[in-house]
């Protein structure tokens, strides 16, 4: 029972990975905790540690978040407790890897479906009535950087991820006017145990994996300052966020199969990937020169307005071309890293040189 004076965090998911690391960021600040998991050995185990190292309190509620009312039951509970949750975590998830139409089982992907979608709903729902009664709260969706791609092998679990974005940008319009803040996490391929639990652990994207601490640190930072949305990592996730926008569906569709494909027995074979960030580097580059012209049209005259779309136009030429290298480079191959690096030599002279056409 937590009786200390204290705020209260209440993180899905907790018994490993993101959602542990989170943990352990709330108890260092003082938090109380209630963990909710399917394993009540490693959740005890996790409360014991965390009195003996921050003297935190922490309430374990051992659910299986899959099945049909898992949510409520868990409300009701910290109810009958009379514990009032400042901070509620959305951290618990699965992932299934196949081919949708013959590889991959229904029922998995329901209960995937259901603890995606229906219990961080319900949760959500729950909790933040209680939150906008009180008006002040916070709450931290877990997303991810496939919420805004298509995931081919993944398909159902990006669709739902896509839902949790989606989802959590509309309420932070919805709470605009209160003290509640709503934060969408949308990390990278991280080092957990997910691509296992997924059958996806034979997979390129396993090759580069973030750290779940570094994810917990800055999603934790994010939600304390009330940001919509956080993308950990650095400039190379933050490239990956502009290339979802920018490019083709259908090209980054082929990107994300080529990710999730098994791995090869070389890596000197592996560079489509290289080749894709080198992509993203280039189109962010585009990206920033089109919004610095943008700027200035939006604040001139009628004549230099004119000068500007000309200027536009040019900028377009550029961010084409570009495009159209780099797609030639990915459709055919890269036979080696040598390539992949003068192929991002290339995207960025040419983006720097756009960046210096329309600026000029």
């Amino acid at each position: 029972m937590i009786t200390k004076e204290s705020k209260t965090a209440l993180i899905t998911g907790a018994s490993s990975g993101i959602g542990q690391e989170l943990a352990n960021l709330f108890a260092k600040d003082g938090y109380n905790l209630v963990l909710v998991a399917r394993s009540t050995d490693k959740l005890n185990e996790l409360g014991g540690r965390f009195w003996d190292e921050y003297g935190v309190e922490t309430v374990v509620i051992t659910k299986d978040l899959s099945e049909e009312d898992a949510a409520r039951d868990v409300y009701e509970q910290v109810k009958a407790k009379d514990i009032k949750v400042d901070i509620l975590v959305n951290d618990a998830g699965v992932g299934l890897y196949g081919k949708f139409a013959n590889e991959t089982d229904w029922e998995k992907e329901k209960a995937l479906i259901h603890l995606n979608v229906l219990t961080t709903t319900l949760l959500t729902k729950l909790f933040l009535n209680d939150m906008v009664a009180r008006n002040e709260g916070k709450i931290l969706n877990l997303a991810s950087l496939a919420s805004i791609t298509p995931m081919p092998l993944m398909a159902v679990y990006a669709a739902t991820k896509a839902y949790v974005y989606n989802f959590t940008q509309s309420l932070v319009n919805e709470l605009k006017d209160t003290k509640v803040t709503v934060t969408a996490l949308l990390p990278n391929a991280t080092d957990t145990d997910f691509f296992n639990k997924a059958g996806a652990s034979n997979t390129k994207v396993t090759e580069n994996l973030d750290d779940p601490a570094v994810v917990a640190k800055d999603a934790y930072n994010a939600l304390m300052k009330g940001s919509h949305k956080v993308i950990p990592g650095g400039l190379g996730n933050k490239a990956q966020e502009i290339m979802a926008y920018m490019a083709p569906q259908e090209m980054v569709a082929g990107m994300m199969r080529k990710t999730m494909e098994p791995k090869k027995e070389h890596p000197a074979e592996e560079n489509t990937h290289k080749a894709a960030w080198a992509w993203g580097i280039g189109l962010a580059a585009v990206v920033i020169a089109g919004a610095a012209v943008a700027l200035a049209y939006s604040n001139s005259s009628a004549y230099d307005k004119a000068r500007y779309r000309y200027k536009a136009g040019k900028l377009k030429s550029g961010a084409d071309a570009t495009y159209e290298d780099v797609k030639d480079s990915l459709i055919s191959g890269l036979n080696s890293v040598k390539d992949a690096v003068s192929t991002a030599k290339e995207v960025v002279a040419k983006a720097r040189e756009t960046v210096a056409s329309a600026l000029a």
